[in-house]
């Protein structure tokens, strides 16, 4: 008889634990097997000779179960009342004899004893046989469930001997079908005894009964996922072959999975390649195994190759692995190809949930691709899949990320709607929103909000309040609020240190950001990269160049790695002070020690050589940029826009011009102002007007000059409609502005 295989979930947390569907007959092939294997050595089951009833007892049961037999219509509590007061627990198993091949009566009547006392582990030994002969397998099952289920039995080594000595004596004669032990086998790796089941395994060969191949895969996936599991995994999956027993794929899967799980990979790879070597051939659970493992491992092209692999033997690939997949390619960042994966999912019919969006919502957010993200969440809601409070977290997280707070709150009001409660996390994250963009009322509502409901908010949220408060100048207030969190048992950290040094620095107050960077020092907590990034940042803009150097020889005798920021901030120190040559000296120090700058490195030089209007060196800087392989960006370009048409070099300016167009880089209003008035100067006067009115489509606003220059110009050509409507666009755009500019 074909045994089945076990099911697995394919969920992405998955695990191997679901039971074996259980045959309701013997698996007389695998007795015929073990006994040409090892008849010699296997002992004879015993026989069955119970106690002999008396003369009395023998009238009694033979009353009770004809009476049984002829009233068997009636409810059987009614029918042995008359008996109920003389019946003891030797008479169950004496009227059992009488009434065997009555399969239904049987279970009435130990369901009628069980009501009264407990039975008898041998009367339940032989209810378990007869379940077993009549074909109902999951009657015997949760017999002997109920049985070790109770608290006393659990783990009770004395009581498993002694059952397994009553089912193994009362075999030959109330039932002799093998599977009752592989009942008591799986029963007992349900509940937890993997060691009495092993005993139970070996001690049954020695009647040469060996478990079937799914009970025993059972006993493989319940093994702990740990290397001590492992181990006892790798050497049954060893050592029952050696007495008969037959793996097959699913068993297998099991190790392939116990393997992934503890990270040899390698191990679960060759074990798949075996496979087909022994005779069975690899399914969609194998790959999905494998491929779960490798994406922990994250080796992307191995498991690529596998899903190549796996389409080319005709397996498609199934939901857990297309999550597998995608899950791994959003952790690193790849959202787009995750995207691509999904894509492919559907286009095979595979039917996505709310996990798999989730990831991909959460994958888009962290990339800061919010509308991808929000195009997902419609396109999941139109399918029917509700977004549950992992994904409204995401996405209300991404926004507040890149300051899109409106947004943010309509999805925090519609998520609460549905009756979702939101946590210090997603509070601490639109506190933080809030803060980011200087709407400091909202984010101290919102500390309110979460102090009435319950949540206590944490060091995170503290830091996010005051470095709002510090950014806009309001530092005494951040400082009182973090001697509130302290009174409240929070220890500040090195984020609330830095929140504070930054806001004394933007105040001005260099001096007191330096004594609070010593306080960190002395409170055991050492100052980081971005706290002397930041100082050094004071000191360069207000030219204390000395300074800033002497803190950057600080950080690195305390072992401290500068980032590009750091150079960036000492580079725009040197050039802001007029230190060109030092500035020079710095980047090709980089060069040398291999770290490599970027495009606000050479801005920084680029500009403050525009300024002396040097367009060589400048020129110079620029080609010396494209050799290190750095790509410019739009401030690049807006830089040396400005510098060519202020040393009109204006068919460079142009060229420069259409090359960021290209790219997708807008320009500036002050470039826009350095190029019409440069083609102006040399006559251009076409290029002029295209570029102002280009310009005007882009919604930017021209300075005063350029208006009067093309309100002169339209009224000479005689277009007055032109120039009254330039004239009105300058009053309302310029002269307006710059009236509420000083009132405010």
């Amino acid at each position: 008889m074909n045994r089945c295989a076990l099911s697995f979930s394919t969920h992405i947390n998955h695990f191997f634990s679901n039971k074996p569907r259980l045959p309701t007959s013997a698996p007389t092939h695998l007795v015929q097997t073990l006994s040409s294997l090892s008849s010699a050595h296997s002992r004879p089951f015993p026989d069955y000779s119970p106690k002999k009833p008396t003369i009395k007892d023998s009238e009694f049961i033979h009353q009770i179960s004809t009476t049984v037999k002829h009233r068997r219509a009636e409810p059987l509590r009614r029918v042995l009342k008359p008996y109920e007061s003389r019946f003891r627990p030797d008479h169950l198993i004496w009227v059992l004899m009488k009434i065997r091949g009555d399969y239904r009566l049987v279970l009435d009547l130990f369901d009628w004893v069980c009501l009264r006392r407990d039975p008898s582990m041998e009367s339940i030994c032989i209810v378990v046989h007869i379940a077993v002969a009549a074909k109902d397998p999951e009657k015997a099952h949760g017999l002997i469930r109920d049985f070790w289920f109770k608290k006393t039995h659990l783990g009770n080594s004395v009581l498993f001997a002694q059952f397994v000595e009553r089912l193994v004596y009362t075999f030959k004669d109330w039932g002799c079908n093998p599977l009752v032990f592989d009942i008591f086998f799986q029963v007992l790796v349900e509940v937890g005894m993997l060691d009495e089941a092993r005993k139970l395994f070996d001690k049954m060969l020695n009647y040469g009964v060996v478990m079937s191949v799914d009970f025993c895969n059972l006993f493989l996936s319940r093994l702990p996922m740990d290397f001590e599991g492992l181990e006892m995994g790798l050497r049954v999956f060893r050592e029952f072959p050696e007495v008969g027993v037959c793996w097959n794929t699913a068993s297998h899967n099991i190790v392939m999975h116990l393997l992934c799980q503890l990270g040899k990979v390698k191990e679960a790879h060759n074990l798949l390649l075996q496979m087909e070597f022994k005779g069975c051939m690899p399914d969609v659970i194998s790959y999905g195994t494998l491929i779960n493992g490798y994406c922990r491992v994250e080796e992307f092209q191995t498991l690529m190759r596998l899903v190549e692999e796996m389409q080319i033997k005709g397996l498609k690939p199934n939901k857990f692995i297309f999550d597998s997949i995608i899950f791994l390619l959003c952790k690193n960042r790849k959202v787009l190809d995750a995207e691509t994966v999904f894509r492919e999912m559907l286009r095979q019919g595979v039917i996505p949930d709310k996990v798999v969006y989730t990831t991909l919502v959460d994958g888009f957010c962290k990339v800061g691709k919010v509308s991808s993200a929000y195009n997902l969440l419609d396109e999941m809601q139109s399918h029917g899949i509700i977004p549950d409070f992992v994904t409204y977290t995401a996405i209300i997280c991404g926004l507040c990320q890149i300051g899109k707070m409106v947004e943010a709150n309509e999805l925090f009001h519609e998520m609460v709607s549905r009756g979702m409660q939101a946590d210090e996390v997603m509070y601490t994250a639109l506190v933080d929103g809030y803060c980011k963009s200087g709407e400091m009322k909202k984010a101290f509502l919102l500390h309110n909000q979460m102090v009435q409901i319950g949540l206590t908010p944490n060091v995170v949220t503290y830091t996010a309040l005051a470095d709002g408060l510090s950014k806009l100048g309001e530092v005494e207030t951040a400082n009182e609020l973090l001697h509130e969190m302290c009174a409240k048992g929070l220890e500040p950290n090195i984020f609330t240190y830095n929140s504070l040094v930054n806001g004394l620095c933007k105040a001005g107050n260099i001096v007191q950001a330096v004594k609070l960077m010593e306080d960190m020092d002395a409170a055991g907590l050492q100052p980081c990269t971005i706290t002397y990034t930041t100082l050094m940042d004071a000191y360069c803009k207000s030219g204390e160049m000395v300074k800033a150097h002497d803190l950057l020889r600080e950080m690195l005798n305390r072992g401290l790695k500068p980032t590009i920021v750091t150079f960036n901030v000492l580079m725009n120190g040197f050039c802001m002070s007029g230190m060109l040559e030092d500035g020079e000296r710095l980047l090709n120090w980089m060069l040398e020690k291999g770290i490599m700058p970027n495009a606000t490195t050479y801005n920084s030089l680029m500009k403050q050589y525009c300024i002396r209007n040097d367009m060589r060196a400048t020129s110079e800087i620029y080609r010396g940029m494209h050799a290190q392989g750095v790509v410019p960006d739009s401030n690049s370009y807006n830089i040396l826009i400005k510098g060519h048409c202020k040393a009109r070099n204006m068919k460079e300016a142009w060229f420069l011009h259409r090359e960021m167009v290209e790219k997708g880089y807008r320009l500036t209003v002050a470039s826009y102002n350095a190029l019409i008035k440069g083609f102006f100067k040399r006559k251009k006067i076409s290029e002029a007007r295209k570029l102002f009115e280009e310009m005007r489509r882009e919604g930017l606003v021209a300075d005063g000059e350029l208006y009067s220059i093309f309100v002169d110009l339209s009224y000479s050509e005689g277009s007055m409609d032109i120039a009254l409507e330039l004239c009105d666009e300058a009053i309302e755009k310029c002269l307006m502005d710059k009236s509420n500019k000083e009132n405010t």
